[in-house]
Formats: structure tokens, C-alpha cells, sequence
């Protein structure tokens, strides 16, 4: 088990979203530092798959089909963390759906609705859910928990044809704003991560255009290379830790130094 500054022994993160890319990356780094995992996602056989990864690290990892569209689904999957696991330190709001591929004026009223239940409302749900039960142990003595929402660029940037995805990410970006305020007299801090263009099944593996759009963004970013989940596995362990215990209502940017390469 991981001792040091970013020691994880003995609390439980909940990550959205954690069979996969980002939400596995996140996940990876809070178990190499010895917390407990419960990984959400909707695909049984994915879930399998980065709980088996995870335990490699010696950590106890759940695993749950959960839907962050439902609030029921939302709040039954944390009532079964806390049954199995007895607390919640940690909640990460990672699941959403990819951008869409279409133009503004070709989505329908539908497509925009469907999009913000998941990663929009999911990640009210998801951040409300894991803040209850953080206070709850506040109230019974003993403070502090960490909420993180995984937004991206386009809290700052515009992106044409991707409303429904950068209203969903500003959204929940004002939300951890709020709830830093709202929850820090419980010792419970709340922040953002915007990550820049990652290389993940998100991006389109089989797309046959990947390798260009990899280059394009390689080549804008001073780092002159793409990102990983494996680049989000510290923040995610720092969060996590009470190493961040003043640390809250920021939004911190991971992107190779795109965004200040203007």
C-alpha cells in the first residue's frame, strides 16, 4: 500500500464514466496511490474489464451499470457504495457523451435534451449524490471530501456545431463553483479539470481520420504531443488526497499548454 504525500489508504472514490479513457485514467491514479475504486458505466463487459486492471494495485474496486441520466439509478448506486464500502470520499463526475458531429442547425430539439440528461443533469446528480453523503460524515465528526467535475477546453473556447457539449461542460464547471462555497464549511473542497484534445476511445480509435486530427493538435500544442488518461492519473491522486485540503472552487487546465498558446 502507497504511503506519502498523496496516500490514498482507506478512502473510496466514486468515478463516473471509470471503464474507460479519462474516467480509467482518473480511476488508475487513485488506486496506485491505495484507495478503494467504485467504477459506474453502462457497459457490463468494460466494467469487468477495468476492475480487473484496477485490482492489480492491491485496492478493493465495485463495479455498477449505472445510468447518471437517472436520478433514481444515481441515488441507488451511491446507497449501495456506502453499503459496501461504509463511506465516500471522493466523487468524480466523468461521464458525458461524445460532442456531436453535426452542425447546430441540423440538431434536433431532441438531440440537445438527450445530451444534457447525461452529462449535464448526470453530473448534478452525480456531485449532489456524493456531497450528501460527504456532509453526513461531516456531521458525525468527521470533515472533508473531494468533488471533481471533468470539463474541457471549451469552458474557454468556442466550438462550432458543439452547444449541447460546451453548455453541459460550462454548467458543470458553475456548479463546482457553487458547491465549493456551499459545502467547503464541511471540510469538503470541489474542483474542475479541463483537459485539452486526449487521445481516447471519445476521439474516435477507429476513425480513419484520426491520425490527422492527432497531428493537427500535436502540432498546436507546445508540448508537441497529444494527451493520455496516464497524464491524469496525479491530478486525479492530488484531488483525491488530503494533500488538496485547500484546494477548491479552481479549474485546473491540463493541456500541454495549448490553452496559453494564443
Amino acid at each position: 500500500m502507497a504511503k506519502g504525500l498523496f496516500d490514498l489508504s482507506g478512502k473510496v472514490a466514486v468515478v463516473t464514466g471509470g471503464n474507460s479513457g479519462l474516467g480509467l485514467g482518473f480511476a488508475r491514479g487513485i488506486a496506485r496511490q491505495g484507495g478503494d475504486v467504485v467504477i459506474w458505466g453502462r457497459r457490463a463487459d468494460k466494467n469487468a474489464s477495468a476492475k480487473k486492471e484496477l485490482e492489480a494495485f492491491d485496492v478493493r474496486v465495485g463495479t455498477r451499470e449505472v445510468d447518471v441520466s437517472s436520478e433514481a439509478e444515481v441515488v441507488a448506486g451511491f446507497e449501495a457504495v456506502m453499503k459496501e464500502f461504509g463511506r465516500v470520499d471522493c466523487a468524480i463526475a466523468n461521464a458525458g457523451l461524445p460532442p456531436p458531429m453535426n452542425g447546430t442547425l441540423e440538431q434536433t430539439s431532441g438531440e440537445y435534451h438527450a445530451f444534457l440528461a447525461v452529462s449535464m443533469h448526470g453530473t448534478y446528480y452525480t456531485l449532489r449524490e456524493g456531497a450528501r453523503h460527504m456532509v453526513k460524515r461531516a456531521e458525525a465528526g468527521e470533515p472533508g471530501g473531494s468533488l471533481i467535475f471533468c470539463g474541457s477546453l471549451s469552458l474557454f473556447r468556442g466550438l462550432p456545431g458543439k452547444i449541447p457539449y460546451a453548455a453541459s461542460k460550462c454548467a458543470g464547471a458553475a456548479m463546482i463553483r457553487r458547491m465549493a462555497v456551499e459545502f467547503g464549511p464541511y471540510g469538503i473542497r470541489a474542483n474542475t479539470i479541463a483537459p485539452g484534445y486526449i487521445k481516447t476511445g471519445m476521439t474516435g480509435e477507429n476513425n480513419p481520420m484520426i491520425e490527422q486530427v492527432d497531428k493537427y493538435f500535436a502540432q498546436r500544442a507546445p508540448m508537441k504531443r497529444v494527451g493520455y488518461p496516464a497524464d491524469f492519473e496525479g491530478i486525479a491522486a492530488y484531488l483525491a488526497s488530503d494533500a488538496s485540503s485547500f484546494h477548491s472552487g479552481d479549474t485546473i487546465t491540463i493541456d500541454g499548454a495549448d490553452m496559453v498558446n494564443m
